[in-house]
Order: structure tokens, then C-alpha cells, then sequence
């Protein structure tokens, strides 16, 4: 993580990073790291946790989050929304995962903004990257993915993604060993997406030709591909 960090400039001296935290392994140990890091880091910035409750989070895991973030010494909120209603019940979305992602990011951001953050944290690890940039390839038809670092020239916010140099094993082992506390998926098509499939063919590959996944990393910082270098 301190290498992504370092590489795209993502945390300055002051930040206030709103991350983040569904209750997922990946978002837990995200918020977990870079509360950890705020101890030893060369240059000073503070957290917030922010979770988007889509409508399908019970108030019992909500608390879990509220309780693991105290532990941590960070504060917590929720942000209430009706977004799985809007996805299932209203649109009622073929492929819901792209509009339910892309309207959480935008809750997400809104409230930072409004706590006057200047930046916010998402747990993408190198696994999604990898994944995010076949699919763009296999169905969209374009080499492209997500940035290292996104910013929102309205508010001047910074999104940042500090795990694209963490695979995702790595991440459910510190989960495991660490005994955080994460929550069951409630998503309704968790398991049966696009992504999952892509998920499945790089892994498979992986096994075949070990390094897949570094691989493309270093294609997407090597080609310059949208906004990575090397």
C-alpha cells in the first residue's frame, strides 16, 4: 500500500480521507491500514469512515462497522439511501453492478465533500484492476480502467485507491488473521456477474502462467494507458 501511496502521490500532509467501508474484507482492512498508518507515516492526515447503506444493510452489521471503526480510534457515519430500491426495484437493471457502483461512489463523494474532505479512499486491490481492464477489453471493446487517482475538478476532491498493488489473498489472509469483523454479502446477484466470470478466467490463467495479474499492472503503467505510468 505504502508503495501505491508513494508512486501516485495519493495522501498529502493534512488530508482528511473519507474511506470507504461496505464491511467487506477489503474495505475493513483498507480502513484498518491506513488508521495503522497514520502512526508511523512521514507526513501527518487523519480518516473518516463512511459507509453507504443501500437499503439492504441490517442495523446489527451497521453497528459492527461503527464498533470496529471506534476501535480504531475513527469516526464513523452512515449514509442512508434507497439505491438497492432504485437498481432492482425501479430500473430493475440487467447488469445492476455498474449503476450501483458508480451511485454509491457518488454518496460517497457528496458526503465527503459536505465534511470538507479532501480526499476518499476505495479498497480496489490489484485483482479488481486486472479484472476491470479484461472486461473493458472483452465487452466494451476499449483498453481502460479505473485511475490510481481520480480528481473531482468541482470540489477538487481526490479518490484514491491505495490497494492496486495488494492481491486480493493477501487481503482475505490479514481478514483471517487479523479476525476482522466482516460481513456476510447481501447483494442479490453477488457470485452470478460478468466480473465473477472474469474473475474466474484470470484466476485459472494465473494458476496456468503465474504473474498474470502483475502483468497487466505493469502493461497498464508501461502503455499509459487512461491516467497510470510508471
Amino acid at each position: 500500500m505504502r508503495q501505491a501511496v508513494a508512486k501516485y502521490d495519493m495522501i498529502k500532509k493534512g488530508d482528511l480521507i473519507a474511506v470507504g467501508v461496505s464491511g467487506g474484507k477489503d474495505s475493513l482492512t483498507l480502513l484498518t491500514a491506513l488508521a495503522e498508518m497514520r502512526r508511523f507515516a512521514d507526513f501527518s492526515y487523519d480518516i473518516i469512515a463512511l459507509t453507504v447503506d443501500n437499503g439492504t444493510v441490517s442495523e446489527v452489521d451497521l453497528n459492527t462497522i461503527s464498533k470496529f471503526s471506534a476501535s480504531l480510534n475513527v469516526k464513523h457515519e452512515i449514509i442512508r439511501t434507497d439505491i438497492a430500491k432504485i437498481v432492482f426495484d425501479m430500473r430493475r437493471e440487467s447488469n445492476p453492478c455498474s449503476l450501483c457502483a458508480h451511485m454509491r461512489r457518488g454518496a460517497l463523494i457528496d458526503r465527503a465533500v459536505e465534511l470538507q474532505c479532501t480526499a476518499a479512499a476505495l479498497g480496489h486491490h490489484m485483482d479488481d484492476v486486472a479484472e476491470t481492464y479484461i472486461m473493458n477489453i472483452l465487452l466494451a471493446g476499449r483498453a481502460g480502467c479505473f485511475f490510481p487517482v481520480t480528481v473531482y475538478p468541482e470540489s477538487g476532491i481526490r479518490l484514491i485507491r491505495p490497494f492496486i498493488y495488494v492481491r486480493e489473498h493477501s487481503i482475505s489472509g490479514f481478514a483471517k488473521k487479523s479476525a476482522l469483523p466482516v460481513l456476510s454479502k447481501t447483494c442479490p446477484v453477488d457470485g452470478i456477474t460478468e466480473r465473477e466470470h472474469i474473475k474466474e478466467l484470470l484466476r485459472s490463467e494465473d494458476i496456468r502462467h503465474r504473474g498474470v495479474y502483475d502483468r497487466i499492472i505493469g502493461a497498464l503503467e508501461r502503455s499509459g494507458v487512461d491516467l497510470w505510468h510508471e
